[in-house]
């Protein structure tokens, strides 16, 4: 294998998944053209996540080899609705909807990718030339055996969980959507792997040589734990400010920082290396967190703003400082004094006293500073006081007499 196929098949595989089939990969690659990549995203939410950058970045990375990306805007599959690893038929989504979806996305992507070398594609504009009869011909390349072996599919039919006949229509359509691309290698999550294979079976049906696939892993969100989602709060925006994108990556785990660093970091395979050498020989993970923090934010949106938002986080957190726009709040009580763990739930820095509870016993909570330990504190009436819960939350409280309220 000439060193220069080896050389972009080590880029090709950093932080992948899966390649199939890495021998048919090398005979296009040894071609000497620029492959024909296709990634598909369906515009079901305006903005777009690190989660999703993850292939973004893989797509970069393939562009500096000097390949060239068709970014496919799924606007005729979204009104399908994707049911990858869902356990209900998802509700289709209007042509307005994803219209309205779709015009922010092609100005995100080029937060990351060259627009020289990237070509976006809506599918409607091959699909909505469908007829019912080239429907039927495309429903006849599958069975539905085959569909059930997705294992969502089959875990819902095994439940006796409906499964609509549209859903079925579903990974025909992103199968043909490598058709009507002609693409040489498709990118998806590993939870896309059926619906890419499927691209694979119809590429051949047509008579043209199947697509090559790349499977990326899911980044789990700043819960460390689920996908990176919006319907689940654990998520960081592109296009959320500099301060808010730096804060949440300083709040993942030390564990989670380097899957972070893996997926979304630009920098060398050999410094990476070095930062954790560093680390396993005693230095501070928090280091480097601000190292990953402003590339992230830098890319997004400027190196200078990288930089203002570190110092920003510097003084907010780690010297001790309050917020400049810390929220003050008044609480009027009928007692002489005050609970932390109520006081904490009053103010809203914690949706309940047991929390509260749960926060004090991890060290995690702050009155002027100072670290509560005590569960049962209390605070006298007509004192104010900072509260800090967590590395993010802060509020300047006051306690004063019920009649005041009057």
């Amino acid at each position: 294998m000439p060193e220069s196929i080896s050389q972009q098949l080590q880029i090709i595989r950093r932080g992948c998944q899966e390649l199939l089939i890495e021998e048919e990969l090398v005979q296009k690659l040894n071609k000497g053209t620029p492959l024909r990549i296709k990634t598909g995203f369906d515009p079901t939410a305006p903005d777009l996540h690190l989660g999703h950058t993850v292939l973004l970045n893989k797509l970069r990375q393939l562009q500096e080899l000097g390949h060239h990306v068709l970014f496919l805007i799924g606007d005729f599959t979204g009104m399908i609705g994707d049911p990858t690893g869902k356990s209900t038929t998802r509700p289709p989504l209007t042509h307005e909807q994803i219209a309205k979806n779709a015009e922010t996305y092609a100005s995100q992507v080029f937060k990351i990718l060259k627009p020289e070398q990237t070509e976006v594609v809506f599918n409607s504009s091959w699909m909505g030339k469908f007829g019912a009869d080239d429907l039927i011909r495309l429903a006849s390349t599958y069975t539905v055996a085959r569909m059930l072996e997705r294992d969502d599919f089959s875990k819902r039919y095994h439940d006796n969980r409906p499964i609509a006949i549209h859903e079925f229509l579903y990974p025909l359509v992103q199968g043909y959507d490598s058709v009507a691309l002609k693409a040489d290698l498709e990118l998806g999550g590993t939870d896309q792997k059926f619906n890419l294979l499927v691209g694979r079976e119809l590429q051949k049906h047509h008579g043209q040589s199947p697509q090559c696939i790349l499977t990326m892993p899911l980044l789990e969100g700043l819960d460390g734990v689920q996908k990176m989602s919006k319907s689940l709060n654990n998520y960081i925006g592109i296009n959320e400010p500099p301060a808010e994108i730096f804060g949440k990556l300083m709040s993942i785990s030390d564990t989670l920082m380097w899957r972070y660093i893996e997926l979304l970091s630009f920098e060398s395979i050999e410094t990476i290396r070095q930062w954790k050498n560093d680390t396993e020989s005693g230095r501070n993970p928090r280091d480097i967190k601000i190292l990953f923090a402003r590339e992230i934010v830098a890319r997004f949106h400027s190196h200078a703003e990288a930089i203002q938002a570190a110092d920003k986080f510097e003084a907010r957190f780690s010297k001790g400082a309050v917020p400049e726009d810390i929220e003050e709040k008044k609480l009027y009580i009928q007692s002489t004094e005050l609970a932390v763990p109520q006081l904490l739930k009053l103010a809203g820095l914690t949706a309940s006293t047991s929390e509260a509870l749960r926060m004090i016993e991890q060290g995690s909570v702050k009155l002027d500073g100072d670290r509560i330990s005590d569960k049962t504190q209390t605070i006298p009436i007509n004192t104010t006081v900072i509260a800090q819960v967590g590395k993010r939350k802060f509020a300047k409280i006051t306690l004063l007499p019920e009649q005041s309220n009057l």
